[in-house]
């Protein structure tokens, strides 16, 4: 749980919230500057879960119902980082 909705492409406007990513376009939006500031730790740990063996890392708000949202369907209401994007 994060004070946004996620990753978003823009972190200005929430309306950009990037629903799923894989490894790899995880660690190219932190190397192009997508993902920028305190969500690049939340994003690096969540590669690092990954390579522990997690199957997927969900970014999101605690908003009302978000967690419910998000558990039905990966990306709805957050980002979901999975080790293969489906």
């Amino acid at each position: 749980m994060t004070g946004v909705a996620g990753v978003l492409r823009d972190r200005e406007r929430p309306e950009t919230r990037i629903p799923t990513l894989d490894p790899a376009e995880a660690r190219a939006a932190i190397a192009d500057g997508t993902v920028v500031g305190g969500m690049i730790p939340k994003v690096e740990e969540a590669l690092a879960a990954l390579d522990r063996g997690v199957g997927a890392v969900h970014i999101l708000a605690p908003e009302p119902g978000a967690l419910a949202a998000e558990a039905q369907s990966g990306g709805s209401r957050g980002t979901v980082i999975r080790s293969s994007v489906r």
